[in-house]
């Protein structure tokens, strides 16, 4: 499971997984709920770079950027190797703090 804390919206926290170089398990804790339930079951199985294609460059109201566009670019870093901005700690739906040990 990656994690990258986002920048610029109101989501703090997005977690994903990449098997056999399809995106699984999206989530995102914070931002608007159902709407980010939907995008992440959505994008259940679809190809990392179709992902990436249909995601980048979208804005969230007056933002320049949005939580579609902020996992676009997790995306394109984890491709690239670059590091993902990882949070000081994990949350969970409703920014609750997620146990590390079960």
């Amino acid at each position: 499971m990656h994690v990258h804390v986002p920048n610029g919206v109101c989501s703090k926290q997005i977690q994903f997984d990449v098997r056999d170089g399809l995106l699984r398990d999206v989530r995102f804790a914070g931002g608007c709920p159902g709407n980010l339930e939907a995008l992440g079951r959505l994008l259940d199985g679809m190809p990392v770079q179709d992902a990436i294609d249909k995601l980048v460059g979208i804005t969230c109201g007056n933002k320049p950027t949005s939580c579609p566009d902020q996992l676009a670019k997790a995306l394109s870093d984890l491709r690239e190797g670059r590091p993902l901005a990882a949070p000081a700690h994990a949350v969970g739906f409703g920014l609750k703090p997620l146990n590390p040990f079960g």
